[in-house]
């Protein structure tokens, strides 16, 4: 029998509960149909049920699922809640099932964390000289906060639906047949290397001294898996104004050892990937891209190249930056394109290494069953391997010395809400750069301004200077006072940080421009946060340090 067609039953003879249907019928009112969903101190707490009226907001409403009054579907308002004592009952109509009750409360939290987040994210007033401009930081609205609290009330502690949904976005949003999460972008480099390691992958598995050939002006996260892996690191120079790889010196850089090349698109400029890409095919060596500052950066190649399996890659055609490589990673740490707090993701169009990655990502693990399923392969208890007895479940055998680095699905419904938002992102961080590049192009006196590759169009993730003549802890002080956020450009020269004093590596030549970067160069913001006010106050304000 439906729940909401039991007989009537005057109010006295019974206590309500949460889901009850009652007639409410206060002073001053006409008899309500009402849902009860609260009853505290006495004071019962219900809204109205009406039959279906189009003139109401879909956001104010809550449609039953599976329920019906007088044998039609209704809906209840949300906008007036409904505050009775036991007197003003006149009778109780029934009960909503378990499953309504859940989301009719669910659609209530939701609609009060709407309020609270469109007051939580007003837009501030931005006073020059007065408020930062930041370098970098997320940039929420309500929709992230309703996605993030939608996925709390599921109870659903670890990756579940909302991180399934984000990674299949995320990969037809690359244009990548495998994206997997990682609880950060360096957690990313980790697994994208140490999967280059697996013993499954027979003779162009990494063995511990072989080299891999990479960059010293960059992030740590990007060249410490090389070291993590008991591989050694072999570095080359970069040129200016691209902040990349000088791949006039790969040749140089190669040796009997070398193996891999695993480099980061700086800034979310790309490296040279036509001459990259040519020079890993015709060496046979694995190549990484990390594109932890580079979401939504494209690249059209130029000369004929090929991908994993030999295939031909369009010539002219804008391609997703990571989809060239055999693996590449992402942040979604707040200060990249989009944000979950912390996390990060590996993606690849090679299925042997997306099992790869996924066994290491998950404890090492042979099994590839996904979060709460099990006998995948309909041979859990079939399989031998190792020295374990024969039917030993397949789902406790691990084949590598893995790590647990998923992210919880709280973190990916944000990111499934970002991911909505990142085109107008992109644009945004284009557009900024575009206006700091002309405001600042009376300047190249004094600094040298960033330059896009060839055949790049970067989705950029900051804004690189280089001075020529000032001193630059003298600029950094300025910029500071005025309150103008700014970063040196990562680790410098990674070779000269305290940790890599005792590190293996071999460079080629001396890494002259690197040490130009570490010395003289920074970046500011072009995040979109960043308001044309804010772009146009740095432009004045650096001007005004050259006296311009």
């Amino acid at each position: 029998m439906n729940p909401l067609h039991t007989p009537h039953t005057e109010s006295s003879s019974i206590a309500l509960t949460s889901g009850d249907i009652c007639v409410v019928n206060k002073t001053g009112m006409s008899p309500t149909l009402c849902v009860v969903v609260a009853i505290e101190n006495a004071i019962i707490e219900c809204y109205e049920i009406l039959a279906f009226n189009d003139d109401v907001s879909d956001l104010d409403i809550f449609v039953f699922d599976d329920d019906s009054v007088n044998g039609s579907a209704q809906y209840v308002d949300l906008r007036f809640p409904l505050f009775a004592g036991s007197l003003d009952v006149a009778s109780y109509q029934g009960k909503i099932s378990t499953l309504n009750l859940e989301r009719l409360l669910r659609a209530l939290v939701q609609r009060q964390v709407k309020r609270y987040s469109q007051t939580k994210f007003l837009h501030k007033d931005f006073l020059p000289g007065s408020s930062t401009v930041p370098v970098s930081g997320k940039v929420m609205d309500s929709d992230d906060i309703e996605h993030l609290v939608d996925a709390s009330l599921d109870g659903w502690l670890t990756t579940g639906r909302f991180n399934a949904q984000f990674e299949k976005a995320l990969a037809e949003f690359i244009g990548v047949k495998h994206v997997l999460t990682v609880n950060s972008g360096s957690s990313a480099n980790l697994l994208a290397l140490t999967a280059l390691t697996s013993p499954k992958l027979g003779d162009k598995a990494l063995q511990k001294g072989d080299e891999v050939i990479t960059v010293a002006a960059g992030f740590p996260t990007t060249v410490n898996p090389i070291l993590q892996n008991g591989l050694v690191p072999v570095f080359v120079d970069i040129t200016l104004p691209s902040y990349n790889i000088d791949v006039s010196q790969l040749e140089a850089a190669l040796s009997d050892k070398t193996r891999a090349i695993m480099m980061a698109h700086t800034l979310g400029n790309t490296f040279n990937i036509d001459a990259v890409v040519a020079f890993a095919r015709e060496h046979n060596l694995w190549l990484i891209e990390d594109c932890c500052d580079a979401l939504g950066t494209t690249y059209s190649p130029d000369t004929e190249l090929t991908d994993y399996r030999g295939q031909a890659i369009a010539l002219d055609e804008p391609r997703h930056v990571g989809t060239f490589g055999d693996i590449a990673t992402l942040s979604f740490y707040p200060a990249h394109h989009i944000t979950m707090g912390e996390g990060g993701a590996v993606y690849t169009n090679n299925g042997q290494l997306k099992l790869i990655l996924e066994s290491f990502r998950d404890w090492g693990r042979d099994c590839f069953c996904e979060p709460g399923q099990d006998n995948t392969c309909k041979k859990r208890f079939s399989y031998q391997l190792g020295q374990l007895p024969c039917g030993y479940d397949h789902k406790y055998t691990y084949s590598h010395l893995g790590y647990n680095l998923k992210i919880t699905d709280m973190q990916a419904a944000v990111g499934l809400s970002q991911l909505a938002k990142v085109t107008g992102f992109i644009e945004k961080r284009k557009a900024n750069f575009q206006r700091l590049y002309a405001g600042l192009s009376s300047l190249q006196d004094y600094l040298l301004l960033p330059e896009a590759e060839n055949n790049a169009d970067p989705s950029w993730f900051g804004f690189a200077i280089t001075l020529k003549q000032s001193n630059r802890a003298d600029f950094i002080q300025y910029l500071e006072q005025h309150k103008i956020a700014n970063r040196l450009v990562f680790g410098g020269n990674l070779i000269k940080q305290p940790y890599f004093e005792q590190q293996s590596y071999r460079k080629v030549g001396e890494l002259t421009v690197t040490d130009q970067v570490m010395n003289d160069s920074l970046w500011i913001g072009v995040f979109p946060g960043l308001s044309d006010e804010m772009i146009d106050y740095m432009i004045d304000t650096i001007q005004s340090y050259f006296k311009v």
